[in-house]
């Protein structure tokens, strides 16, 4: 019997020694995912730290009268553990799994084979600073500015549609005959060729040049989106200076935010009402707001920073039901304009229940 007993404690051990050698192995095995989780929530109307560290307001209007402010607009962010050169280990995947607030996505989405971190953080530094632009353009427009609208080429994406075809500092006047207004027109257009060959007209060196290429069908963060390779800024002719200052964040998602911001600064009294309100999503120069990835863990960001109310991209609502933190009211919209309504009816205490809320079948 005690030899029995015996043998089975050595069993046991060996087991306890194997399980303890694979989660060894495990924590060290490259996998071929990354992980999201909230990032850093920033007020629109207050400050942030500049590249000296000194506070910054995140917003500053020269040229025109502006008003006191209340409250907050937070644009929320999210932040990525693990690149191509380090991805989180098995261990560290499983944790996520298990954190509603965190999410796990293959690494090709988040970063494309091909594409060095380097490049991706050049190219979402270029995507924020056009949405800022497109941002300033939506809210001026909403407030019955005029502005006018160049889109310029930053830099080209190698082995592209566009390598070879596109230059830096190329002005992109129009899409297959059709006049560009924003930046968001031009990427509207490429996404509906649904991969036909699109004619651009480019001014280069003071000559207009009619080049045709045909996108290519790329994953990005989880969605297949047709692209040429380019990464552009639109420069408009504001009638008043609007500065955004946000470093180390980049990407578009924040426009719609820095939007209601110029406007609340533009506008007498609080847009707000005093409230704590949170939100995401793209805007184009209409005012038109798109979807942007990460939308639970920014939900999740806005709830941990003391939003009450979150406004969500229309476009985005299949993610958000089923997870929306307790405490948080999301609204839908899909524009500058009813963003705008749905902090009226919050700031005048009227019926919030009443406003777009997110279905399945948004």
């Amino acid at each position: 019997m005690a030899r029995i007993r015996s043998v089975r404690l050595g069993l046991g051990a060996w087991a306890l020694i194997v399980a303890l050698i694979a989660l060894v192995v495990l924590t060290f095995l490259p996998t071929p995912y990354v992980i999201q989780r909230p990032g850093p929530v920033y007020n629109t109307l207050g400050t942030a730290p500049g590249s000296d560290g000194e506070q910054m307001p995140l917003i500053a209007i020269d040229g025109a009268e502006t008003f006191d402010t209340g409250g907050s607009l937070n644009l929320t962010t999210v932040q990525v553990v693990g690149n191509r050169e380090r991805t989180p280990s098995w261990f560290e995947l499983a944790i996520a799994w298990m954190d509603s607030s965190r999410a796990v996505v293959p690494l090709d989405s988040v970063f494309p084979e091909g594409v060095t971190s380097e490049q991706r953080d050049e190219q979402n530094a270029v995507l924020m600073v056009d949405s800022q632009h497109e941002a300033t353009a939506a809210a001026l427009h909403e407030l019955g500015y005029d502005t006018g609208a160049e889109v310029e080429v930053v830099s080209i994406v190698e082995d592209s549609a566009a390598d070879g075809l596109i230059e830096k500092g190329d002005r992109i006047d129009a899409v297959d005959g059709v006049s560009l207004t924003s930046a968001a027109a031009l990427r509207e257009a490429i996404q509906d060729s649904g991969g036909e060959t699109v004619e651009l007209s480019v001014l280069r060196d003071g000559e207009e040049q009619q080049i045709e290429i045909a996108p290519k069908q790329e994953n990005v963060n989880g969605t297949d989106t047709w692209l040429i390779g380019i990464s552009f800024t639109t420069e408009y002719d504001f009638p008043i200076d609007v500065t955004i200052q946000l470093d180390n964040v980049g990407g578009p998602s924040a426009g719609m935010m820095f939007a209601l911001g110029i406007v609340d600064e533009l506008t007498p009294g609080e847009l707000t009402g005093g409230n704590d309100i949170a939100g995401t999503g793209t805007i184009d120069a209409s005012g038109a707001v798109g979807p942007i990835g990460g939308i639970r863990q920014k939900l999740y960001g806005a709830r941990d920073a003391g939003a009450d109310y979150f406004l969500a991209p229309s476009s985005n609502c299949d993610e958000v039901v089923g997870h929306i933190p307790d405490g948080l009211t999301v609204i839908s919209t899909s524009t500058l304009s009813e963003s705008i309504d749905a902090l009226e009816v919050i700031a005048d205490g009227g019926d919030v229940a009443a406003l777009p809320a997110c279905t399945a079948t948004s």
